[in-house]
């Protein structure tokens, strides 16, 4: 497939495919990244508050990046976060999902989900036919690297933890966490209404429903092997769907919160990160 070398060269449904990839990997991103805020400073051990507060910084800074590029597109960096109508945002609804209480169960198994989701969605990026995501994918995949093993080892770490005549606590966690989460997990794979476009014009030459037969078959034999048993993949039964706009009451609770401080300074100029196209990428 040609290269997509423009924003400006772009035709009306081109232009649609690349924003509709782009938001949905910033969003992702930006809504995990504020997720694991609320596990700095509350893990378990000073090492995993360390792991966490990194990893959040890392997906600050990959949202950084795709929204970056959705710039080219006309809108500024607040528009496209804390101005942005919250029913715009087109994330998977599991990286909103407030944590259970003190569960750290879920916190890892979250990432777990997602960071395999994200190596997967990567690879296909690698091939994109639009250049300026092209750039920043290897900058991303670096980093998300140390994610996955940071969720598989504490996975591994709970599974293998103190067995009791029954079940260990840690292992009951970690079943619950999976059938609150599994079918939230499965919306990463819904796709948007330009979903053939995406694929058609090579912006992500994979398609979500490739991705989604290629994660089941990662993930499933990992869970199972710790001992779990994982759900049939079915998608949230209250029909929230994330990518075509409809989210949880999770969702609106958290947009309240991000938005909050930015109104209180009266809408002064935001920056999520350094501009990109300031550094070397």
């Amino acid at each position: 497939m040609p290269e997509i070398l423009d924003p400006a060269s772009l035709s009306d449904a081109d232009r649609a495919a690349v924003v509709a990839e782009l938001e949905s990997l910033a969003d992702d991103e930006f809504v995990v990244a504020e997720r694991y805020i609320d596990w700095q400073v509350r893990g378990p051990t000073l090492e995993a508050d360390l792991a966490v507060a990194n990893i959040a910084q890392d997906e600050y800074g990959h949202a950084r990046l795709w929204y970056d590029l959705l710039e080219d597109f006309g809108r500024t960096e607040a528009e496209l976060i804390w101005e942005r109508p919250r029913e715009e945002f087109r994330h998977t609804t599991m990286a909103e999902l407030a944590y259970e209480v003190g569960d750290w169960a879920d916190c890892v198994l979250r990432g777990y989900l997602y960071d395999h989701f994200e190596r997967l969605r990567l690879e296909a990026l690698q091939e994109t036919t639009y250049p300026r995501i092209a750039d920043r994918v290897g900058k991303v995949v670096g980093e998300e690297h140390y994610h996955r093993d940071h969720a598989e080892n504490w996975l591994e770490r709970l599974a293998d933890g103190p067995a009791s005549a029954t079940e260990s606590e840690a292992q009951r966690r970690l079943q619950a966490a999976l059938e609150r989460l599994y079918p939230h997990a499965l919306t990463m794979f819904e796709p948007t209404e330009h979903e053939s476009r995406i694929v058609a014009s090579g912006v992500r030459p994979v398609s979500l429903a490739e991705l989604r037969e290629d994660w089941l078959a990662v993930t499933t034999p990992f869970l199972e092997g710790l001992g779990l048993s994982v759900p049939e993949p079915r998608l949230p039964e209250s029909g929230v769907r994330g990518r075509d706009g409809t989210h949880s009451g999770d969702w609106d609770r958290l947009y309240d919160e991000f938005t909050y401080t930015y109104e209180m300074l009266g809408r002064e100029p935001a920056k999520l990160m350094t501009d990109p196209d300031e550094v070397d990428v």
